[in-house]
């Protein structure tokens, strides 16, 4: 218990400052890929801001490893973050760098308590759709037969990408930028189907609440109609038995005449 305690606060207390360096991350691989031409020093400063974000994300990720309890459940449990650990070590490749480091970004993001299902879809499809801008961009505007070559190309071929719609109009051309297509094509499909089930959940709950209200409204009604019927029986029983007040007879009630009771004398005649 210690230890899962040690583990809460640590992760609590690292939320933010991953954020804010995943932050830093992005804008370190946006400039060199927006803006090729830059000062030599301005591409090594970003290169630098990416292997020290990453690097925080391996620490804290050895740090949670070795506050864990069960150590060897931690690591089947989180296979992607150690994946994406030990991408950029196989093969020193910026592309790997920003893989690892955008798995990394959404395991915390996603087990963040105050980030919201609907807020971590739409954050992951903003940022598969600049990340796989700027990747596509990278591999492709210095490919010979590539028509891929400003970032608002990239722009909207990711985005017809994502939504599997395909125009054709761009296309990557080399390996590499084929392979970055799959996979945003993939993480589109899944990312609409989220998108799809919890709009889906949102309209069925609604429909739901609708359906509950209406029952209560019902049985609320049924209940005050008893209530009603009772309050009628009971009044007439009183009436019923009040002093002083008789019933009518049934059979006068039908138009039945009884005997009569002595009739008075009548007036002599004049």
């Amino acid at each position: 218990m210690k230890d899962e305690s040690r583990l809460s606060r640590w992760e609590a207390g690292t939320q933010v400052p991953l954020l804010v360096l995943s932050v830093g991350f992005g804008l370190a691989y946006a400039i060199p890929v927006v803006a090729p031409g830059a000062d030599g020093w301005v591409h090594t400063v970003c290169g630098l801001v990416e292997w020290v974000v990453w690097a925080a994300f391996a620490v804290d990720y050895l740090v949670r490893l070795a506050l864990s309890p069960a150590r060897l459940r931690f690591v089947r449990e989180h296979p992607l973050d150690l994946l994406a650990v030990a991408l950029p070590l196989v093969q020193p490749l910026r592309l790997l760098r920003l893989v690892a480091t955008m798995l990394l970004i959404g395991q915390r993001a996603r087990r963040a308590p105050q980030v919201t299902l609907t807020t971590y879809v739409a954050g992951s499809v903003v940022g598969l759709l600049m990340f796989g801008s700027l990747a596509v961009l990278q591999v492709e505007r210095d490919a010979p037969e590539g028509n891929i070559r400003t970032l608002g190309d990239a722009v909207w071929w990711s985005f017809t990408t994502m939504t599997t719609v395909g125009y054709g109009d761009h296309a990557p051309t080399t390996g590499l930028g084929r392979l970055l297509a799959v996979g945003l094509m993939l993480s589109g499909i899944a990312l609409l189907g989220v998108v799809t089930a919890n709009i889906a959940a949102w309209f069925i709950s609604r429909f739901e609440r609708d359906d509950e209200e209406e029952r209560r409204q019902r049985e609320l009604l049924e209940a005050l109609m008893v209530e009603v019927r009772e309050l009628r029986a009971e009044v007439g029983r009183l009436a019923g038995s009040a002093p002083g007040v008789l019933p009518q007879p049934a059979a006068r009630s039908a138009g039945f005449e009884g005997p009569r009771g002595p009739e008075a004398p009548s007036a002599p005649a004049s």
